[in-house]
């Protein structure tokens, strides 16, 4: 009877543990990420009364004789299943759809969470708003490159200075376009009042403006017959103070239905698509800078001549205003003078058991000798997952089964108080057999 006395207390212990991760489960049924837990049970060592025998030629075999000592905790299993995205509208929340884990840190190790809840501190780090630990990741400002490949560490964090980063882009490129007067007086010089002259604005590379001006003049026929070209404009590069400015490249040559001629070949070395021209800082500035021109798009017609600038690639100094983080969790800041610039880029881990995870508590985890090492990585690659911005993912825990298995665990637990009771009361019994 005394084995049934301990084998209802172990169980009672063990339904009582149940109970624990049940309400621990549906405490957290709202908390951000977190993922529910199950208790599994094994039965006790049995105790042998009789072990089993091999038949013989005249007798059968027989069976042992066992029974139990009750019941014992098999594991506390974590259901690692995605849980529901909730949309916040918050740049700063972020949502993994996914096997992949964030990296935080505070300085002296590292820690993995899916609790995307983050916020800016005042030095614009990117922090666990939990916590206050930094999120770690690729900081494009600090690496002065955008590689991926750099090695993590509890210092790689990220960081967004709104408000505090100035970033500017010297003009690599404009693009022209419109059309040339076909039918404009022949033989026309430089400097002529009836030339065609349009400006644009350039920036050197420290977001110093720049105005150059292109004077399309000397507009001369040629013999050749179609598909050749039968006319030609020269140009000039002059800047703001209407000096010539150092250019490389050959005029612009039109065949008989206005369309250019010479930039068509891309193996020809003088083709338009080489055609630059060099800017000038002046003294105490930054270097001359070369800027390509791109007149591809020009057309000589029988109208008025309209050519004009349609896009360049440089920026003054602007402010960092705003950001967003897209699908690879790559950081992308808008600065005041319309310019983009990748900031950083999130890092994601996966594990190859990731029910190995230890919880630490604040949503983090840690990983374990049974979790294996990190993989880290970007997201969207290694199956880490994509990175959705404006979300966070909610707890997985199924409010309906945890009710279920509430009340098989409350039965189980009446039932063990029953075995206790009723093998108390035949120790009783035999205790009165003395009277």
């Amino acid at each position: 009877m005394l084995q049934a006395l301990l084998a209802g207390v172990a169980s009672i212990k063990a339904q009582q543990t149940r109970m624990n991760v049940i309400g621990n489960n549906l405490a957290n049924v709202n908390t951000a990420a977190y993922k529910g837990g199950r208790v599994t049970f094994q039965d006790m060592l049995a105790q042998t009364i009789r072990g089993a025998a091999r038949p013989t030629a005249n007798i059968g075999g027989t069976n042992p004789i066992q029974y139990g000592l009750g019941v014992l905790i098999a594991g506390t299993d974590i259901n690692n299943e995605q849980g529901s995205l909730n949309a916040t509208n918050r740049p700063t929340d972020i949502a993994i759809q996914g096997n992949g884990y964030f990296m935080v840190s505070n300085g002296q190790r590292l820690a993995y969470t899916r609790d995307g809840g983050f916020d800016l501190d005042a030095n614009g780090d990117l922090v666990h708003r939990a916590t206050g630990e930094r999120v770690v990741g690729w900081n494009f400002i600090q690496q002065a490159n955008t590689s991926t490949g750099v090695v993590l560490t509890p210092a790689t964090t990220l960081n967004i200075p709104l408000g505090r980063l100035n970033a500017s882009r010297v003009t690599s490129y404009v693009e022209y376009q419109g059309n040339l007067d076909g039918g404009a007086p022949a033989g026309l010089a430089a400097g002529d009042p009836a030339n065609w002259r349009t400006s644009m604005r350039v920036f050197d590379s420290l977001g110093g403006a720049h105005n150059i001006t292109i004077e399309f003049y000397n507009r001369t026929d040629l013999p050749g017959p179609p598909p050749a070209a039968v006319s030609e404009y020269s140009w000039r590069a002059l800047d703001e103070a209407g000096n010539p400015l150092t250019i490389t490249g050959p005029p612009l040559q039109f065949d008989n239905a206005g369309r250019m001629t010479n930039p068509a070949d891309p193996n020809n070395a003088a083709s338009l698509r080489e055609v630059t021209v060099q800017v000038p800082t002046g003294t105490g500035g930054p270097m001359d800078f070369d800027v390509q021109l791109d007149f591809n798009s020009v057309r000589q017609l029988k109208t008025s001549s309209q050519v004009n600038a349609s896009n360049q690639d440089g920026f003054p100094p602007g402010e960092l205003q705003a950001f967003s983080v897209n699908q690879d969790g790559l950081i992308t800041g808008l600065f005041t003078n319309g310019l983009t610039q990748d900031l950083g880029q999130m890092a994601l881990s996966i594990f190859p058991n990731p029910g190995g995870l230890e919880r630490t508590g604040n949503n983090l985890w840690r990983n374990t000798d049974n979790s294996g090492v990190p993989v880290v990585g970007p997201p969207r690659t290694g199956g880490r997952g994509t990175i959705n911005a404006g979300y966070l993912e909610q707890s997985n825990v199924d409010i309906g089964a945890e009710f279920t298995d509430l009340i098989v665990t409350q039965r189980g637990f009446q039932a063990n108080t029953r075995v206790v009771t009723t093998v108390d009361e035949m120790l009783q019994d035999l205790i009165n057999m003395k009277r």
